[in-house]
């Protein structure tokens, strides 16, 4: 579909075409992680399938890796088609933003042919470089790190310098500069080994954690509450009250809730008390926003039809779908399921098991693969001038299925991680007892 759109709907708007090109990436890599997730299941469960082809391990890091990247072009693609609207000015060096788009796709096309044609091999000083780090999660070799790291650079200055000649600095565009910051500056928490595998880890979880469970999640208020006031013109004050205290609880609460991840890896007893608590706090403000703003649309709706007027129309039906479910797929994914195991007492029992699988995949759709492809719907409605959007029956379709299937994923793991505490971790002596 994206690929007819007509150029002339971006002329005078550079920025939102920009968008558009990360927008199109983003959903390649989403189906190269699918893809890469099914062979990754089809491999569980029959170890033969693609055997001495392509390793399950591999199959695996791809699946991970391609989820991150397309989040990631996602992300950028929806700051470069919002700015416009919030700063009423055309963004800064589209030009550079447009190279940094294709060095940052060359990049990675490069990281996962490599990826998959050099499964095997030695580990030396040259692999780190240019075949794989080999650490969990962050595998790109040491030149893609640096690589993504300039490509950040170069669109924090796009964002930064938008804003500083803005025609209005809106809070939506505050909390976006002061975030990337931080976004781009924790990246670099992964970038460096250390001999004590316990300082290792916990310099790993700055980046694996709160980038995902700080930087992203503020990231995402930020995205929701502009696609609330785009989609049904919800006040703008209510939305930024909500995103300022978003950000209060989670750069308190996500911090500090790294401490969930320093339960085991040889760090003071006193991160089990502070890991135990803030974990459960993160999903609460993005929640409150949508239950208000919801609340007082619903409310001025029934006041405009007692008048026996319209009311404020819904621009995009099926974006507001995904963002709906945005909110509370969050809530249920990061906070419910996260809580399930994020207290010391159980966490004991259950990590390393499927429960933390079962978190992941919830979490990361709720959180984040669901506002993400609702600002993509935004932007096909703007490419292709459509006033106003309506949910047909494969866009319901659509909405539905995924959501019933990653559920159904989720519970499957959850009952898979729960026998595997029971055969594991209590009947072999792996509780208390134990350490």
């Amino acid at each position: 579909m994206l690929t007819s759109i007509k150029t002339n709907q971006f002329e005078g708007n550079k920025s939102k075409e920009l968008g558009m090109m990360y927008f199109r990436v983003a959903i390649i890599l989403f189906g190269a992680q699918l893809l890469f997730g099914l062979v990754a299941a089809f491999q569980f469960i029959f170890p033969g399938f693609l055997f001495e082809i392509l390793d399950f391990s591999v199959a695996r890091m791809v699946h991970i890796n391609a989820l991150v990247v397309w989040m990631l072009y996602a992300m950028i693609g929806s700051v470069y088609f919002l700015m416009p609207d919030e700063t009423e000015v055309e963004t800064v060096a589209v030009g550079l933003g447009k190279l940094a788009f294709w060095v940052l796709t060359a990049a990675v096309t490069v990281v996962v042919l490599v990826y998959i044609l050099v499964q095997v091999g030695p580990g030396t000083e040259s692999t780190i470089w240019l075949i794989n780090e080999g650490r969990e999660y962050l595998e790109a070799p040491r030149w893609a790190d640096i690589g993504i790291v300039v490509v950040v650079l170069i669109f924090y200055w796009n964002v930064f310098a938008t804003f500083m000649k803005a025609k209005v600095k809106t809070g939506i565009m505050m909390v976006l500069v002061a975030d990337l910051m931080a976004l781009a500056g924790l990246y670099l928490a992964g970038m460096f080994f250390t001999d004590n595998i316990s300082m290792d880890q916990y310099w790993w979880w700055w980046v694996i954690h709160l980038w995902v469970e700080a930087t992203w999640e503020v990231f995402v208020g930020a995205l929701a509450a502009y696609a609330l006031i785009k989609l049904i013109d919800a006040k703008r004050e209510i939305v930024e009250m909500w995103l300022w205290i978003e950000v209060l609880m989670l750069f308190g609460s996500g911090i500090l809730g790294l401490g969930h991840h320093y339960f085991w890896i040889g760090t003071p007893e006193y991160w089990w008390e502070i890991g135990a608590l803030f974990s459960a706090l993160e999903p609460v403000p993005l929640v409150a926003m949508f239950v208000h703003v919801l609340y007082d649309w619903g409310k001025e709706q029934g006041a405009a039809h007692a008048k026996g007027e319209t009311g404020s129309i819904m621009t995009n039906g099926p974006a507001m779908s995904w963002i709906v479910l945005n909110a509370f797929g969050n809530f249920l994914g990061a906070g419910i399921w996260g809580f399930f195991h994020t207290l010391p007492q159980v966490n004991i029992y259950t990590h390393g098991t499927q429960f933390t699988a079962a978190h992941g995949h919830l979490a990361f759709f709720g959180a984040y693969a669901t506002i993400l492809v609702g600002m993509m719907y935004i932007g096909i409605q703007y490419a292709y001038g459509i006033k106003i959007m309506k949910a047909t029956f494969k866009s319901k379709m659509g909405v539905s299925l995924i959501a019933f299937g990653v559920m159904g994923m989720t519970i499957a793991l959850t009952i898979a991680g729960y026998e595997q505490v029971l055969i594991e971790r209590a009947e072999l002596g792996g509780g208390w007892s134990a350490f």
